[in-house]
């Protein structure tokens, strides 16, 4: 059944507040999928979901889509165990044709649905749905670029909540998309094309230019061959739906821009739109983050060093860098959503003779790896990575854990990577790296940071292994995350009677302290190595392959994330899916 016109607005405003109330109790992207429910309305009530294709950019507005599907009785669960996920997910809805998570893939993705229509002879439309940050990155120019060459019919919906590529230009702009659109005008086109040459048909084309130079700037779609409409108001329902139906009768591929209000229906999400782009659920305790205390200490070493400056890809505030951009404001750099230029650009710095650090989540390190191989670590550039969010990062899903950092990472050449426990071994790190004069990997885990710290410091700040507890038959060793695991494992063993592990934190994985390592394979008769990474290339297996060099006679157990893509879920229940908890490695070192 067709919804009256009358009552889309109250259709919008009960989406709305659906996505309030499960966001402040679950947590999730908040501001972006308020701004886009009109626009999401429209775009349903012109085009199939089951049929045509929407591809959604990062998946951050997609909340209103999910709930207009298929997914309303399910919204609720949103971003829990077992639940929906809090971005598209094919698995999830016939509605959701392609993963999305990290930012910019959209174009790409839909030109190739686009040519896969053609090519199998569908009739179906595919629809890249983009936000404006999202715009400004290499892999969507890429994809903008090549759009020309793939000569197929594509729509593009630009989500502007920043007004960043025009001006309004007002009715100007529907009248353009009328006269482009218009069928009239296409088959006096074409009907010139083919009996008068191509020739006679330029002046007809010239004269339609001239009325867009004349009402809107030029732009770089344009330029690029993709007919740009807009911008139109994208809480407009009735005029965004005229739009999509001429967007759908249009012959070339063509971006309409809709300017919206990030966070709209929410007042203090309207006024505050970076505070409320994703909320942490309700009920979750404030405490100091990993990511505060990365951020102070930056701050302290750069008081002490005029050649530090940070860098971050449009994530100042997930970072914590706030309070240093206001500091030193010609010392910081966001580059947007450019992770892979940031890399080079910080490359660039430190071969001037300037100390970058770059503050990135890990998740986001996998889009420059070949530039922290190619640009940094073969020219041994002091370049300083702080990956923030390394490890099992929660409820934001499969594209989001930080698992690769270790496992990539300790393939690269020239690069020391460090996993503090706490403030104090944080500190360290930050230290050593701020004195090095080749690459350096900091990675620290997601929420709170220990109120005590755990480990044992180092004075030399050179040893890569310390002991925090002695212990008898069986050690632990492990790194970040993971100390305060192996402690609660050694309280877990006094209380069941199991005979006490001594407990090795590993605050340097690469290189390896091999004196310690020595000392512990020659000490112990079993080995448990906990790790919040992919076994596979871990900490764990360079332990082994040293124990196989050696024909050690050291029993390893090795305990982490296997080769699995990691579901939505808290991080609690992510750690006892997958056996980081006590009392699977009590039963584990029982059963062994």
């Amino acid at each position: 059944m067709r919804l009256d016109e009358k009552m889309l607005p109250v259709l919008a405003e009960e989406v709305r507040a659906v996505i309030i109330d499960t966001v402040k109790k679950n947590g999730g992207h908040l501001g972006s999928s308020l701004g886009v429910v009109e626009l999401t309305i429209a775009m349903l009530r012109k085009f199939d979901p089951f049929n045509d294709r929407i591809i959604f950019d990062v998946g951050h507005q997609s909340y209103p889509y999910k709930i207009l599907t298929d997914r309303f009785d399910q919204f609720h669960t949103l971003r829990l165990k077992d639940g929906i996920s809090g971005f598209p997910r094919r698995s999830e809805s016939p509605c959701d044709h392609f993963n999305t998570g990290h930012s910019s893939t959209s174009i790409s993705a839909a030109l190739g649905f686009a040519k896969a229509r053609d090519l199998l002879g569908e009739n179906r439309h595919i629809i890249a749905f983009i936000g404006d940050a999202s715009l400004i990155n290499g892999l969507a120019f890429e994809a903008l670029n090549y759009i020309h060459e793939t000569k197929t019919k594509l729509i593009i919906i630009l989500n502007d909540n920043r007004h960043s590529i025009s001006n309004r230009v007002g009715g100007f702009s529907t009248i353009l998309a009328r006269l482009s659109a218009n069928t009239t005008y296409r088959r006096i086109k074409n009907a010139i094309r083919k009996y008068a040459g191509v020739r006679f048909s330029k002046p007809l084309e010239r004269i339609r230019d001239h009325i867009k130079n004349l009402v809107k700037p030029s732009n770089m779609f344009d330029a690029l061959d993709i007919n740009y409409w807009g911008p139109f108001d994208g809480h407009d329902i009735k005029n965004t739906e005229e739009i999509l139906e001429l967007a759908k009768n249009y012959d070339r591929p063509v971006l309409l821009h809709f300017n919206t209000v990030k966070g709209k229906g929410l007042p203090e999400a309207e006024a505050d739109p970076t505070k409320y782009h994703q909320l942490s659920p309700s009920g979750q305790a404030k405490s100091r983050t990993w990511s505060e205390a990365a951020s102070h200490i930056a701050e302290e070493l750069a008081l002490n060093d005029p050649r530090i400056v940070c860098f971050t890809a449009a994530m100042v505030t997930g970072v914590k860098l706030e309070k240093f951009a206001s500091q030193f404001p010609d010392r910081f750099f966001d580059v947007g959503i450019a992770e892979s230029h940031m890399l080079t650009m910080a490359a660039g710095l430190a071969a001037g003779g300037v100390r970058p650090w770059v503050f990135i989540y890990s998740t986001f390190l996998q889009r420059a790896m070949d530039q922290l191989m190619h640009d940094i670590a073969l020219q041994n550039l002091p370049v300083v990575i702080m990956v923030d969010r390394a490890g099992l990062a929660g409820s934001d899903g499969d594209t989001h854990q930080g698992l690769l950092d270790i496992p990539w990472g300790r393939a690269v050449p020239n690069l020391e990577i460090y996993a503090p426990c706490d403030e104090d071994s944080l500190r360290e790190a930050m230290m050593i790296a701020s004195k090095r004069n080749g690459p350096t990997l900091i990675r620290y885990p997601r929420g709170k940071i220990p109120d005590k710290n755990i480990s044992v410091s180092s004075p030399d700040l050179e040893s890569g292994i310390v002991k925090i507890y002695d212990g008898t038959q069986w050690a632990l060793l492990g790194h970040g995350a993971s100390v305060q695991t192996m402690i609660e494992t050694r309280k877990l063993a006094e209380r069941e009677g199991v005979a006490l592990p001594a407990v090795y934190d590993a605050k340097r994985i690469k290189p390896l302290d091999m004196k310690a390592l020595d000392e512990i394979l020659t000490s112990y008769k079993t080995l448990a190595v906990l790790e919040e990474n992919y076994m596979p290339g871990g900490l764990g297996e360079g332990v082994a392959a040293i124990i196989a060099e050696r024909n050690s006679g050291v029993k390893l157990l090795r305990f982490g994330v296997p080769d699995v893509c990691v579901k939505h879920a808290t991080q609690s229940e992510q750690r006892e899916l997958y056996g980081l908890t006590p009392e699977n490695i009590i039963r584990t070192l029982l059963q062994s």
